[in-house]
């Protein structure tokens, strides 16, 4: 059955009652939590505090947001000093679902769907996790009240990642990560690099949060995302465990479970032991598949944990200190699964698999230096050029953010703006958290820093940009000159993408001898998944049909 006729008829069964009596009006328990409301202090524009909790905005334009206290205490320090930024990220987040659905109606169906599908997620997430979410969204704009009342609403946008993701039966994002240690590291310790390829627009990537998080129970911990997350995509804590997180195809569920963001908080704020991140990740209920890269101090190695609504594997290699993650699983968990099979036959995956498997073949001893330079790579395997935004490349220039971590001496690199190729940013978590202070007023170890890429100053970068914004332009209401478009595809010629506009906009024309050269072209490009060839090459064979 298509997706398409799934969904049709979840919202027939929410619009003859299943979805009314199902309705959520849960409020998570907080009387048990002691509050003080916070009084903001403005130290200047990009500067904030409440007693000992802190918001500040570096010189490479991260945000950096200290906070600490009991479930209820952190939620309300945190959306008291964000909600400036948390408010504008909500704007930007449900602006680009009225872009995507723009109907109203459809709107109203959407929403209804919503509330039925995530009916029970409640059930699956901690209540601690769910009063932390309720004093954060007391602080979340009245603009959006017509979606879902705020508490509500600040669940749904934490389980966005895996709904869109199960719907749509792909993943939503192509994210690249890889752990060394041992004979395969500069120092021999353990070192992890991650590209987090989530894209939900530019403007939504601008406000990038690192939050250093004390909680009154637990671990503390450091993680990477947006305002208003409280779960975890990428972060370290203070033992020495890191967690990123890698999509995978995923079946459909008939209802959302626990947010893999939520599993992987928990393993920062409760694992000290692969061991123990392995526990946490097998008692919770996921409902997309996703990979969890674990490394740890105390084991002074990496493992991937593969979870999905119905299985469960751990990846960990024999005769190797290097492990590669990508979007598919390797676990014998998942070695008969089909959609597995499907992912690495069909997409963008297996590519990025093995680039990073050429790169370590290529550097035998790696540092923090030299894994911001893969996480940065634009190239296809041995170099090809593929075209900038390609996603087979393990720098497909719209990631939300890169992160390096050395576990063992608890230092963190984070990327800035642009994608990953802003100045790296070290933050030391022994200064941190067990000094319980902040050094001269900063979070940064600046002189640890990575520089900037040089791609960033090119010429290549400024044409990139320029071809993201030309690419708008074929959308079907406006007449475009031969000029026009040579100059598009000129700004990115190795990509195969804008010879498929190209084709797709000389067929809408009628023009099919110009649209034939350009599908043509297309194929002789590396096309980023299979579907996608399949796509250029049904074109190509209607437009021959046409000529004939």
């Amino acid at each position: 059955m298509k997706i398409k006729k799934i969904i049709f008829f979840i919202l027939i069964l929410h619009f003859i009652g299943c979805g009314t009596r199902n309705s959520v009006k849960h409020l998570p328990d907080i009387k048990q939590y002691s509050l003080e409301v916070p009084k903001v202090q403005k130290i200047n524009d990009s500067t904030f505090s409440f007693n000992r909790n802190y918001l500040t905005k570096n010189k490479q334009q991260l945000w950096e947001l200290y906070i600490k206290g009991n479930p209820l205490q952190l939620g309300y320090s945190n959306g008291a000093l964000t909600q400036n930024l948390m408010q504008r990220q909500e704007e930007i987040f449900f602006s680009k679902v009225e872009n995507f659905v723009p109907s109203k109606f459809k709107q109203n169906l959407l929403r209804g769907f919503l509330k039925w599908y995530n009916r029970k997620m409640y059930l699956n997430v901690r209540n601690d996790f769910q009063a932390e979410l309720y004093g954060l969204s007391q602080y979340s704009s009245d603009k959006y009240d017509f979606i879902a009342p705020k508490f509500r609403r600040a669940m749904y946008l934490h389980g966005a990642h895996d709904i869109g993701h199960a719907m749509q039966d792909l993943a939503m994002v192509g994210c690249s990560s890889l752990a060394v240690w041992g004979d395969k590291s500069e120092d021999g310790d353990l070192l992890i690099g991650r590209n987090f390829d989530f894209y939900v627009g530019d403007d939504f990537a601008k406000n990038k949060l690192v939050e250093f998080v004390e909680p009154e129970e637990g671990i503390p911990y450091m993680s990477v995302s947006w305002p208003g997350m409280i779960g975890v995509v990428s972060g370290m804590n203070k033992e020495g465990i890191s967690v990123t997180i890698n999509a995978g195809k995923s079946k459909i569920p008939l209802t959302a479970k626990t947010p893999i963001s939520f599993v992987t908080r928990e393993i920062l704020q409760f694992a000290k032991t692969i061991d123990e991140a392995i526990a946490i990740a097998k008692k919770r209920k996921v409902f997309v598949s996703e990979s969890i890269l674990v490394g740890s101090a105390n084991d002074k190695k990496a493992v991937t944990i593969e979870v999905s609504p119905d299985n469960f594997g751990v990846c960990e290699v024999e005769n190797s200190n290097t492990l590669v993650c990508t979007n598919h699983f390797q676990s014998a968990a998942y070695k008969n699964d089909k959609r597995n099979q499907k992912q690495i036959a069909e997409s963008h995956s297996e590519y990025r698999y093995e680039k990073l498997q050429e790169f370590l073949q290529e550097n035998q001893k790696l540092n923090p230096e030299k894994i911001a330079k893969i996480l940065r790579d634009k190239s296809g395997l041995k170099g090809e050029k593929i075209g900038y935004g390609n996603e087979k490349a393990l720098n497909q220039l719209l990631a939300h953010h890169a992160v390096i971590f050395s576990p063992e001496k608890r230092l963190v690199w984070v990327s800035s703006n642009p994608y990953q190729l802003g100045e790296f940013v070290c933050y030391d978590l022994n200064e941190i958290f067990f000094d319980k202070r902040l050094k001269n007023g900063k979070f940064a170890k600046s002189e640890l820093n990575i520089a900037k890429d040089p791609f960033v100053d090119s010429h290549e970068y400024k044409n990139y940009e320029e071809f993201k914004t030309l690419s708008n332009q074929f959308d079907g209401k406006k007449l475009l000159s031969d000029e026009s478009i040579n100059h598009y595809q000129s700004l990115n010629p190795d990509f195969w993408f804008v010879y498929y506009q190209a084709g797709k906009y000389y067929y809408d024309q009628k023009n099919y001898s110009k649209a034939k050269s350009e599908f043509e072209k297309a194929l002789t490009k590396e096309i980023t998944t299979i579907p996608d060839k399949k796509n250029v090459e049904k074109y190509l064979s209607k437009t021959l049909r046409k000529l004939n």
